[in-house]
């Protein structure tokens, strides 16, 4: 019974030990682990701030922007608007977002809310009346100013079809005409402008290239002229690529879509004042060299009497060389009851006289047969 006992006692001391030995094994494994945890958490947070600072270093620049359009517009104001989006084969703006139609009805406060759903910071919004007239609406969202353009002469890339070719998505340069920095009112239009249609730095959507330019020019009759060009080569060759069209100002506000009237174009004429003007004929405008020649007509009624009286005149005339006798010079010649006295003239005069005669007797018996004919056949019905 000893030496089981005995026994015993050293099975058990040597499980105590094999209990010590692997509980010191698992604290080794988990101070290895809590080191390893620590050293890849630091290293993952080392990687994650350099990521976002690359980020930040790269794309500064979230300016976005919303392009739509009002329920009613034409086909030149819809292709227009697809030019500019990126959903075009040459996106001029690859910053730019889509929306679907506004109400004519809505109120223009409602564009800030819709621009700020679709996380976009800058819009452009063309509205259409009556089916004819173009307005361009160019605004910031956050804290404005907007700028209300009317926009003439669209021609879009489709239409024009230049043989300017540029790559989708590429950054272009904005030139601009140096009359902006002569007048305030341009100076802000010129911040506008380039705001809206700069393609942000290392945007995800644009390509790392710069092949086009964007230009803004004025002209005498102040209007802003808008074109882009390709750079073809290194010596800065330029090809136009399209669309192109015309900005007249009209406005400018201190608010995203409302508030006070900061600017007011006092060589703004609306197109309905334009019409009015021509269907009342008081001036007619020609357009020269991109200036428009208004010259003075005489008012349309006016020129209706005058018209009236001129008619009166001429049938006044009419009616008296009606009631004159003008002796016909060539009446002796065409008169046909004159005596024929040649012999041969006689001989025809017969011949042809005879002629018509047998023509119309021929015609007369044949009258005569038919007529016959048929009241024979009226008088066997009638017996019948």
């Amino acid at each position: 019974m000893a030496k089981r006992s005995e026994k015993d006692d050293m099975g058990k001391y040597q499980k105590l030990k094999r209990a010590q030995i692997l509980a010191q094994k698992d604290e080794e494994r988990m101070s290895d682990v809590e080191a390893l945890s620590e050293e890849s958490s630091s290293d993952s947070e080392d990687e994650v701030d350099k990521k976002e600072e690359r980020k930040e270093s790269k794309w500064i620049n979230r300016e976005r922007v919303l392009v739509f359009c009002s329920r009613g517009a034409d086909f030149r104001a819809r292709h227009l608007m697809n030019d500019m989006k990126r959903q075009a084969i040459q996106a001029m703006m690859p910053h730019a977002k889509g929306e679907s139609k506004m109400d004519k009805s809505a109120p223009m406060n409602q564009i800030a809310e819709i621009a700020l759903m679709k996380n976009c910071t800058k819009t452009i919004y063309f509205e259409t009346r009556k089916h004819k007239d173009l307005y361009m609406w160019m605004g910031n969202i956050s804290d404005g100013p907007t700028v209300k353009f009317l926009v003439n002469d669209v021609h879009t890339m489709k239409e024009l079809k230049m043989t300017g070719n540029v790559l989708k998505g590429s950054r272009p340069v904005l030139s601009f005409d140096a009359t902006f920095d002569k007048e305030p009112h341009y100076a802000l239009i010129k911040q506008v402008l380039t705001q809206t249609f700069s393609t942000p730095n290392h945007h995800p959507r644009s390509q790392p290239f710069i092949d086009h330019v964007f230009t803004f020019s004025i002209t005498p009759n102040h209007r802003i002229y808008f074109r882009n060009f390709q750079i073809v080569d290194e010596t800065l060759q330029l090809q136009e690529v399209g669309p192109r069209f015309v900005l007249h100002v009209d406005k400018i506000f201190s608010g995203a879509f409302e508030g006070e009237v900061l600017y007011e174009n006092p060589l703004y004429v609306s197109p309905t004042a334009s019409r009015r003007i021509m269907k009342q004929k008081k001036y007619t405008i020609i357009i020269m060299f991109n200036l428009i020649i208004p010259i003075y007509r005489a008012d349309a009624f006016a020129q209706k009497k005058q018209q009236q009286e001129d008619y009166k005149k001429k049938k006044i005339k009419i009616e008296e060389l009606k009631d004159e006798v003008i002796e016909d010079p060539v009446g002796e010649m065409y008169d046909t009851n004159l005596e024929i006295e040649d012999r041969e003239a006689l001989g025809i005069m017969k011949v042809l006289d005879g002629r018509v005669t047998k023509r119309i007797s021929k015609k007369n018996t044949k009258l005569a047969k038919k007529n016959k004919k048929a009241k024979a056949a009226k008088a066997n019905r009638v017996a019948n």
